[in-house]
């Protein structure tokens, strides 16, 4: 599958103001914008999955199937659909469309 932009990913998720949405957040133990991200969703209220890739191969196969072999984290996958990082993560927040996931 081609690499999706980052509007297009975003409009994959569709209305989801009737439903919460599944969110994983693929890190590693010391990626300060991993951490970044996670306090974002914390303070929004979302709540989220974190799989940690950094020591377990297991989970690295799965970040690197799921995420379409992307390299960098943190990687915020929402209801299936990768959004991308922290800077998609925040351009949601800023559009306010973080909210309606909840």
């Amino acid at each position: 599958r081609a690499a999706l932009g980052f509007g297009s990913r975003i409009a994959e998720l569709g209305d989801r103001s009737r439903t919460i949405a599944t969110v994983t957040v693929y890190s590693t133990s010391r990626c300060p914008y991993c951490v970044r991200a996670k306090t974002l969703l914390t303070t929004s209220g979302i709540a989220f999955g974190e799989v940690l890739i950094d020591s377990d191969e297991a989970a690295m196969q799965e970040f690197a199937a799921v995420t379409n072999g992307a390299r960098t984290v943190p990687q915020i996958i929402i209801d299936g659909v990768p959004i991308g990082g922290l800077s998609e993560l925040m351009k949601l927040q800023q559009e306010g469309r973080l909210d309606g996931l909840m």
